[in-house]
């Protein structure tokens, strides 16, 4: 929150949603010095997709931006990023950033250089937009939907996908956000196997008729190298149900994925992604698995 009060850019208004938190976050924020542009809002707990949601749908403004309660912003960041898309004229605008891990500072791979321009592409292997670090402009949203709040995990995979599928994404090259990570309350530490869910967002982008055709057939190709990839894990665990099951899936998308490309009719309806990948169960997905431990991207 301090971040945000010390902005540069002082027009901004700071929601803060509680998703159900039983740690006196809502204490927390009721002794700071009041501020009439931050508002609390509190709901039962329903996972970061519809706190984010919760706060889109209270917003006023015309541009959103997001922060994750274990990042920090620099205080020129909305500054430098409203200046940016207002020489672009793009909708949608990312920063660069800084990673500590247990209080250290980490230099990310190149696979995670920030991208600008048409990124759709860039995308697909994994998520290099971080949440912290965009501002978009509220009738994206119009367009591409909120966040999937049927995603337990990579709901802002799924989100980016929808919105470097339909915008071009500017990028203010200068490292605007810190972000913290290594600690084990994070999504991405508490379960594993994360392109299980990748790949169910690449599916939508792979059966999304509005989108360009060698877009959905890029995603097609990575979705399948997603899904090799868990298909061979179960064969060594020897989960053959699971295996065959995946199989089955992949050789019916196979098939479906032909016609689309020899053109035909859009009445053809893809294949159903597996519910076995749907299941908010996760812990129990874990086990079927047979892995004990989060993997880390």
């Amino acid at each position: 929150m301090e971040s945000v009060v010390n902005q540069t850019f002082p027009q901004w208004e700071l929601i803060v949603v509680d998703d159900g938190s039983d740690d006196g976050s809502g204490r927390a924020i009721g002794s700071c010095p009041e501020d009439p542009r931050v508002r609390y809002h509190r709901t039962a707990h329903r996972g970061v997709s519809a706190a984010r949601n919760v706060g889109l749908a209270l917003a006023r403004g015309e541009w959103f931006a997001f922060l994750d309660s274990d990042d920090v912003w620099m205080p020129a960041k909305l500054e430098k990023q409203l200046s940016c898309v207002g020489a672009t004229g793009d909708k949608v605008c990312h920063t660069d950033e800084i990673w500590l891990r247990r209080g250290l500072r980490v230099n990310p791979m190149k696979k995670h250089s920030k991208p600008a321009g048409w990124i759709f592409e860039r995308c697909l292997p994994l998520c290099v937009l971080s949440p912290s670090s965009v501002m978009l402009h509220r009738s994206v949203l119009d367009v591409t939907g909120p966040f999937d709040e049927s995603y337990v995990v990579c709901e802002d995979y799924d989100l980016w996908l929808r919105v470097a599928a339909r915008y071009r994404v500017s990028l203010v090259a200068e490292k605007l956000v810190m972000k913290f990570g290594g600690e084990a309350d994070q999504l991405s530490r508490r379960f594993w196997g994360m392109d299980r869910w990748r790949a169910r967002a690449l599916y939508s982008q792979v059966c999304s008729p509005n989108i360009p055709r060698n877009y959905r057939a890029a995603a097609y190709v990575e979705m399948r190298r997603k899904l090799d990839v868990l298909r061979l894990g179960y064969a060594r665990r020897g989960r053959s149900m699971e295996m065959e099951r995946l199989e089955a899936f992949l050789e019916a998308v196979r098939r479906w994925w032909r016609l689309v490309a020899e053109g035909a009719p859009r009445a053809e309806l893809p294949p159903e992604f597996p519910a076995l990948f749907d299941s908010p169960d996760l812990d129990g997905l874990n086990r079927a698995c047979g892995v004990g431990k989060a993997l880390e991207d």
